[in-house]
């Protein structure tokens, strides 16, 4: 049952159902993240020792597959790249970005931008041109970006510097997310190419060398967010992610995660205690309109030209 699940199907039609049941389930996986990466930053936790229970327990988890040979057809320096951009470049800067900027800006930086990047790195390595709907789609969500920067820039101390950490994560998931696409690496392989690729080379360093507080913590929250972000952020959302995209497209999964923005960011206020102005939710609501639009199909979607 679970090799018919992560391993693609020949049945079209059960394929589609795979697909689709991943991205619903993606949405309450980042939307959960969201939320309990804010509230671990803002807890005893430093972000890096998020990150080392988030590296820590997914290569604990994903051990079996690796010793299976999961990993055995993809080339070492490829594992190393997934673990660098998905892994490294994905974890430490957006944790480090949550102690700083509201569980809202997570919300639309960390899905809302990632189409921008996405769209732009399928067309320098794809060759992927983008529709005219698309660019217009964009457009929209860098609208609503600019609109949250410019309602909450000086709300809260330091959240600019959490938005430039965010985007520099999405932007990182994003190189990720096209290298699965150009090497056709199954959910299985790229979700432990992440742990393999990340874990053995970051937490030594944490151990010796990086500010922690995972001795002070209570055991309640060390168990909490090495649950939600070793096995449900890492393992879980890289599997359900990257299965979606095997299965539906990039295209069609960003309908699903066009719902992210509208539902973390207004989690967060009763949840977190970080409401939301009125400018802010007409950020959000415009960052989540661009994405519905950039996937929705129609005539206009005219392919533009690449120089």
């Amino acid at each position: 049952m679970i090799a018919t699940v992560l391993g693609a199907s020949r049945d079209p039609v059960l394929e589609q159902r795979i697909g689709f049941a991943c991205a619903i389930a993606i949405l309450f996986v980042w939307t959960g993240f969201i939320l309990a990466s804010r509230a671990g930053a803002r807890g005893v936790l430093t972000p890096w020792d998020l990150a080392a229970l988030r590296f820590g327990v997914a290569l604990v988890a994903l051990s079996p597959l690796m010793l299976r040979g999961a990993l055995r057809d993809i080339p070492l320096q490829r594992v190393l790249v997934m673990g660098a951009t998905a892994g490294l470049g994905f974890a430490l800067f957006a944790y480090n970005a949550f102690a700083l900027a509201p569980a809202a800006h997570a919300a639309v930086l960390l899905p809302g931008a990632l189409p921008f990047v996405t769209a732009v790195l399928a067309w320098a390595w794809l060759g992927e041109a983008p529709t005219s709907r698309r660019v217009l789609s964009l457009l929209v969500v860098a609208a609503g970006i600019a609109l949250l920067a410019g309602s909450e820039f000086f709300a809260t101390p330091g959240a600019w510097r959490g938005d430039i950490l965010f985007v520099i994560a999405t932007s990182s998931y994003a190189v990720f997310i096209v290298l699965v696409q150009r090497w056709r690496v199954s959910a299985i392989q790229a979700t432990a190419a992440v742990a393999l690729g990340a874990a053995p080379l970051y937490l030594p360093v944490w151990w010796l060398a990086l500010p922690s507080a995972i001795a002070e913590a209570p055991w309640q929250e060390v168990v909490f967010q090495g649950f939600v972000q070793g096995l449900v952020a890492m393992v879980l959302a890289s599997l359900l992610y990257t299965r979606a995209l095997v299965a539906l497209g990039s295209t069609t999964v960003s309908l699903f995660t066009a719902v992210v923005p509208a539902l973390a960011a207004l989690a967060a206020w009763p949840v977190l205690d970080e409401p939301l102005g009125l400018g802010a939710l007409l950020g959000v609501f415009l960052v989540t309109a661009g994405m519905a639009l950039g996937v929705r199909r129609g005539r206009v979607d005219v392919p533009l030209a690449r120089p």
